[in-house]
């Protein structure tokens, strides 16, 4: 089972800022950088998607509207679930921080990549998760309003204008520019990636320098966060299975049921850090750690998953609509298979 090197990266930061954290004019400075490298990020995000690959993945349009109901429904519903936890295993801001993983928007690289080890339907799955991530700029903070409202740590009219102008303002420019910088972003993907990478960094670095100054992190114990990873177990494995059989119970095909597993069972770090950034502030290290272990765990987990359905023989093509014989379109005319 993987251990996502970035993860590891991401816990160093942690401790850094538990040793040195930014304080007073440092604090500032490094307080600006991440507001910058966030709104860098969006930016990038908008200048990668591709309006035509978006809108050629509509035709799939059940498949994409299971996921996202997935991801932005189902999920919600359970962490509101999640409250009877409290306080016999979790505190009230672990909670509102494992409220705030269920409303973030579903990964692409990890979806795409475990769909084409299982033998799924990787163009589906390439196009959920384009569709969630653009969708959780707009539907994760008004959820977070809605749902977590000023005990989600200060979420307020201040912080959807900051959302505006530090996540959409700057993907709806990306896209605007697409036309011009595209091709210069699609060939320096492996750098502008290690870009992206360094700013989640110092998003963090940034978020943990604050609750360790504030003494945030007296209020977390071990048998906390054994609580947390619980919780947080039930809730994968949850979805996992809702995602499997619900995707059965509504006639998809085998590669399309894997899409859907993977693309409708997994939360984007890189887009849900710089949001709590943007939405806690000075409480975002307590909300984002639910979102950093639920990250590791569903690697773990999903790539067990993958393996064994990369091993499956393969069935009677069956189309979304069930009938047997003929396989889904997008799943047999375009995207890579595993062998």
């Amino acid at each position: 089972m993987p251990i996502d090197p970035y993860i590891l990266l991401l816990l160093g930061t942690v401790g850094l800022a538990a040793l040195l954290p930014a304080r007073g004019a440092a604090a500032d400075v490094a307080s600006g950088a991440s507001t910058a490298a966030i709104a860098f990020l969006f930016f990038l995000y908008g200048a990668r998607l591709s309006t035509a690959e978006a809108l050629d993945g509509l035709r799939h349009w059940r498949l994409h509207v299971t996921v996202l109901a997935c991801t932005f429904v189902i999920f919600p519903l359970l962490g509101l679930a999640a409250r009877g936890v409290v306080p016999v295993l979790l505190t009230e801001p672990l909670y509102q921080g494992l409220l705030f993983l269920t409303l973030v928007p579903s990964t692409i690289q990890s979806s795409i990549a475990f769909t084409s080890i299982a033998r799924g339907n990787v163009p589906a799955a390439i196009c959920a998760g384009s569709f969630s991530s653009l969708a959780g700029i707009v539907v994760t903070p008004l959820l977070a309003a809605a749902l977590l409202g000023s005990t989600g740590g200060g979420f307020s009219a201040d912080s959807l204008v900051r959302i505006v102008l530090q996540l959409l303002v700057p993907f709806v420019s990306g896209q605007l520019l697409r036309r011009w910088i595209g091709g210069f972003v699609a060939w320096h993907k492996k750098g502008l990636g290690h870009v992206d990478r360094g700013s989640i960094l110092l998003v963090v670095y940034t978020a943990f320098s604050e609750g360790v100054v504030q003494g945030i992190w007296h209020q977390v114990s071990a048998v906390r966060l054994a609580g947390l990873l619980a919780v947080e177990a039930v809730l994968l494995a949850v979805m996992l299975a809702l995602t499997w059989y619900g995707a059965k119970a509504l006639r998809f095909g085998r590669e399309d049921r894997i899409a859907i597993q993977f693309a409708g069972s997994k939360k984007s770090l890189a887009s849900g850090l710089p949001m709590a950034s943007v939405l806690f502030g000075a409480h975002a290290s307590l909300a984002v750690l639910p979102l950093m272990l639920f990250h590791q765990m569903q690697l773990m987990v999903c790539a067990v998953i993958a393996k064994r359905r990369s091993h499956d023989p393969r069935p009677e093509p069956v189309t979304a609509g069930g009938a047997p014989g003929a396989a889904s379109r997008t799943a047999v005319d375009t995207g890579p298979r595993s062998p």
